[in-house]
């Protein structure tokens, strides 16, 4: 029983289809009227986007993102957080399909010291600084950054932007990973070997190292990967905001 569940799991590729009510986290989270609702945060909320879950009475107000998640499973949505998010930062006005540069004297996040492509960001590479404009993409909280890595380098004293960092890769091509495959109840988990670098939440295509079969997963977390259902759920929540440039 156990050869033909491993035989089956060797054989899964993360092509199930996601479960029914998953949603990803907009990439540029705004309300208009100060009744922050779950169709503000998520994109395919669908029926449950007028549930209100927070007020704002100033530009913005910070949301914690553990208790998003829970309001947002008992509307019947499922956000996985792939990215860790420990805060969710809501602001006044149109979301980041319309939005525009922003103009005038406005205080945003700008590098404090110069980067290199490759380099982790870290809460000392950042300080808040008054400039004559920034770009859509300016992060509104440092914590959207922390933990990422330069895209390219980075000039001390130009304003953060989204496009210019990626998530953090956790599995470099070579790597042993453990590939985990859960369904009904049951979970099964092998050794296989990377053959592509990946951060959290990104798909990167593993060989068992004995059947030479080569599937596709998606990392979670270092050395770490799921594959089947959970894999699609996954790519399903992924968040827009760290998606590649």
């Amino acid at each position: 029983m156990r050869r033909a569940l491993l035989i089956a799991l060797c054989g899964a590729l993360a092509a199930s289809p996601a479960l029914a009510g998953s949603v990803s986290l907009k990439a540029d989270v705004a309300d208009a009227d100060g009744k922050v609702t779950l169709g503000d945060l998520f994109d395919g909320a669908g029926g449950a986007s007028g549930v209100l879950i927070a007020s704002r009475t100033g530009p913005s107000v910070v949301l914690d993102a553990q208790a998003v998640q829970g309001l947002a499973r008992r509307a019947g949505l499922d956000w996985s957080n792939p990215q860790g998010l420990r805060r969710i930062v809501v602001r006044g006005g149109a979301s980041a399909t319309t939005a525009a540069p922003q103009r005038g004297n406005v205080e945003v996040l700008t590098w404090a010291r110069g980067l290199n492509a490759g380099d982790v960001i870290q809460p000392q590479d950042m300080t808040w600084a008054k400039v004559a404009g920034a770009p859509a993409d300016a992060p509104h909280d440092a914590d959207a950054v922390i933990g990422m890595t330069a895209r390219r380098p980075l000039r001390e004293g130009s304003v953060v932007a989204l496009r210019d960092v990626v998530a953090q890769q956790v599995i470099k091509a070579g790597d042993t990973v453990q590939v985990t495959w859960s369904d009904g109840g049951i979970s099964l988990t092998l050794q296989a070997k990377a053959l592509a670098n990946a951060a959290v939440g990104q798909s990167f295509n593993a060989q068992n190292p004995a059947s030479k079969k080569v599937i596709e997963a998606v990392a979670t977390a270092p050395g770490q990967a799921v594959t089947g259902p959970d894999a699609q759920r996954l790519k399903a929540a992924g968040s827009p905001l760290y998606a590649a440039r």
